[in-house]
């Protein structure tokens, strides 16, 4: 059985969502990601495979300081509201996908 990819395990468990009022497939920086009311919520980085999703501030911060994610600074520009979560964990990758998702609803 082939390994799923970080972009085939995203869409597996962004899936429930697309099904769901207002959640939809769109594109940013090129790459298709989700959103949630027409905001970016979530993507895939396109070289890294890596998870970058959007969640409070606050919950970037605690994450970061955690380990359990990364700052997401393309190009040395450190956006406040996005984590880059480097390790394909499924388990990990679905409550953050759902955490996202919830915030996106709520903004």
């Amino acid at each position: 059985m082939a390994k799923k990819t970080g972009e085939d395990l995203f869409w597996q468990l962004a899936a429930p969502h697309l099904a769901t009022e207002g959640v939809e497939e769109g594109t940013m920086m090129g790459s298709r990601c989700l959103r949630v009311g027409g905001e970016f919520t979530g993507m895939i980085h396109s070289k890294t495979g890596e998870l970058i999703l959007k969640l409070p501030r606050e919950r970037v911060d605690e994450l970061v300081a955690s380990g359990k994610t990364e700052a997401f600074a393309p190009n040395g520009r450190v956006f406040k509201e996005w984590t880059l979560v480097p390790r394909s964990d499924r388990r990990t990758w679905k409550r953050l996908i759902d955490e996202a998702v919830g915030f996106a609803r709520t903004a």
